[in-house]
């Protein structure tokens, strides 16, 4: 480990040079963005985590783990963030700290503490690869968000008739994409007041047991609601698959075409008219 006046001599060189060596980090690191990020904003960037870094090394050496770092890895998480948010690649986000490694390497070489010196190269590494760890998790956050985007934009529900919702399925029925639905499907017959609800999986490619059984998990939702479900879209291939596997629906009413799950929800809905119409005179 470096010894503390040879991180202390190193504190003092940075911290004199401060002006040369930002400037020349500024411009190494602005020409590997390609422009795609403005001065200003680099400026500020880099300016705050060199001032930081040349204190954490005062206070705490070139030991990378010490408290004395904490705003030092704040302001580099700030950073792979914004980075990976704009779209930077991960090599890209961490070019912002080896650069300074380039910078500084043919002024510090010389350096009559080379032990301090080999310590400051590698604390330099090992926070370029802490950028490369953080970028990595803010772009699984995102990918995570978009994907959870994407499956609300895929189970629309729309109001067909009055009193009457559906739920076109596209694709795979899953336990996530489950839950959306039934999610949307409950608050939607909440807001449009209906009381009966078309789940159409004339999208969905195959029905197997545990579609089956996310189907049946819907309706049943949607019956503690006080609706009434219909799953419409039964081709022939399903139907023989749905025998094979021995799946029964139960009381569901199923309908091979949405046509025909809404002409048969519209005749409830206006039996439902009908009874409340005589229940009232």
């Amino acid at each position: 480990m470096a010894s503390q006046e040879g991180a202390r001599r190193l504190s003092e060189l940075l911290t004199a040079q401060r002006d040369e060596f930002v400037a020349l980090w500024n411009r190494q690191v602005g020409r590997s963005l390609h422009g795609r990020l403005s001065e200003a904003e680099l400026a500020r960037e880099l300016g705050e985590l060199y001032e930081a870094l040349t204190n954490a090394i005062a206070a705490g050496g070139l030991d990378g783990r010490a408290t004395a770092y904490t705003e030092v890895r704040s302001l580099l998480v700030e950073l792979s963030r914004n980075r990976a948010r704009q779209g930077f690649t991960p090599t890209e986000t961490a070019v912002s700290v080896f650069a300074l490694k380039e910078v500084l390497e043919p002024r510090l070489s010389d350096h009559n503490d080379v032990v301090a010196y080999l310590a400051l190269s590698r604390l330099l590494d090992d926070l370029g690869l802490f950028t490369v760890e953080e970028h990595s998790k803010t772009r699984e956050e995102i990918i995570s968000s978009q994907a959870e985007q994407l499956l609300e934009l895929s189970t629309p529900v729309v109001k067909l008739w009055e009193g009457v919702v559906g739920v076109p399925l596209v694709g795979t029925l899953d336990s996530a994409r489950t839950q959306v639905v039934m999610e949307k499907l409950l608050q939607a017959l909440i807001d449009s007041n209906s009381t009966h609800a078309i789940i159409d999986i004339t999208g969905v490619a195959t029905v197997d047991t545990q579609v089956a059984q996310h189907l049946l998990k819907t309706v049943v939702a949607a019956r503690m609601m006080g609706a009434t479900c219909t799953i419409s879209g039964i081709s022939p291939q399903i139907a023989q698959t749905i025998v094979a596997l021995g799946i029964e629906f139960g009381d569901i009413p199923t309908k091979a075409t949405l046509a025909d799950a809404l002409r048969y929800a519209l005749d409830q809905v206006a039996k439902q008219a009908t009874t409340t119409a005589g229940g009232l005179l």
